[in-house]
């Protein structure tokens, strides 16, 4: 693994691969590793993508990933696909769009399976953004599975949220409910060719003039986040960020120049503003919150009788016991274990 991680660290992109998936597979060997590389961290900006399934994502990640790339730059790519529930991989259709971009050596693609994870990301996604950063590349965009408005954990994993819409799904009232846009920096409007293009944008409009002028804070649902990191009192009485509409047409690689000047543009409010350190910090304390949760649930349960767990559950389904009780028994005979 130590051999791994250096071949990783002095450009082997076959390395990379292999480390991603043992970080995919989550092994101790994988946690040996990430803490050799995250000291080489911190320098890729992350871009997240995300958006209802038919707006186009792939393809508009195919298109930046190729803007990016006349401009020098290297790109690499996280594309989270639905778990097959065949094999639990990924059924890896990103790839298939992503086809032109294939041998580009300032490229890297991966597609992830959610393996169950809710919020539109793999459980692994932060570690693999550690990898990719700590390889080297400069661009890390990041495309969610797709599943409709519950989105969130992209703003906590990304620097900058495109949300992409596309006219002509359906009610444009779904574009407008809350959830999935409030976190967007960027809304896109992709497939702009079609001629209801008009309508979609001028509903977005519409929205953000009604909204907040700044984005809400995706963290404060997390209370651990709030003690650690709790956002400056006055985020909305300092410069706001203007959410922009940027129209593209991916499959013809139109719009995407005007798309990546708007990512610059947020990337230099971000330090001018001085946001980008307290969403890092936020960031970073929100997947604190988030391991340690999942530490101590595991740690929790590995102490617990099974049988017992399994006796609590015959008094739940019998409606003997409600659930919160249930909970506040098994926190009472884990603290005597």
């Amino acid at each position: 693994m130590a051999d791994l991680v250096e071949a990783l660290l002095g450009g082997s992109l076959r390395a990379l691969a292999r480390l991603l998936t043992v970080i995919q597979n989550e092994t101790p060997e994988a946690r040996a590793a990430l803490a050799r590389l995250y000291p080489h961290s911190g320098r890729a900006y992350r871009v997240g993508i995300t958006g209802a399934p038919g707006t186009g994502k792939s393809t508009l990640v195919n298109s930046l990933a190729k803007t990016y790339r006349e401009a020098g730059r290297t790109v690499g790519i996280l594309a989270v696909d639905p778990t097959s529930p065949f094999t639990g991989g990924a059924v890896l259709g990103d790839r298939l769009r992503m086809r032109d971009l294939a041998g580009d050596q300032g490229v890297f693609i991966r597609s992830m399976a959610t393996r169950g994870s809710l919020g539109g990301l793999a459980r692994a996604t932060d570690d693999a953004i550690c990898a990719l950063d700590a390889a080297g590349f400069e661009i890390i965009l990041i495309e969610t599975v797709g599943t409709g408005q519950s989105e969130v954990d992209i703003a906590r994993a990304a620097h900058t949220t495109l949300v992409v819409e596309a006219p002509g799904l359906g009610d444009e009232v779904q574009a407008i409910k809350a959830g999935i846009l409030e976190i967007a920096d960027i809304l896109v409007v992709n497939k702009a060719d079609r001629p209801d293009a008009q309508n979609t944008v001028r509903a977005l409009q519409t929205m953000l003039d009604l909204g907040p002028a700044y984005r809400s804070n995706p963290w404060h649902h997390q209370s651990l986040s709030g003690i650690l990191a709790p956002p400056p009192e006055s985020e909305a009485e300092s410069e706001a960020w203007q959410v922009p509409i940027v129209q593209t047409v991916a499959v013809d690689n139109w719009g995407t120049d005007a798309l990546a000047e708007a990512i610059e543009m947020h990337h230099a409010y971000l330090g001018r503003s001085g946001k980008f350190r307290v969403w890092e910090r936020q960031r970073l304390a929100a997947e604190l919150s988030a391991r340690l949760e999942s530490a101590l649930l595991e740690r929790f349960v590995a102490r617990l009788d099974t049988e017992r767990l399994l006796a609590l559950l015959d008094d739940l389904e019998k409606r003997r016991i409600d659930p919160q009780s249930a909970v506040e028994t098994l926190l009472k005979e884990g603290d005597r274990c």
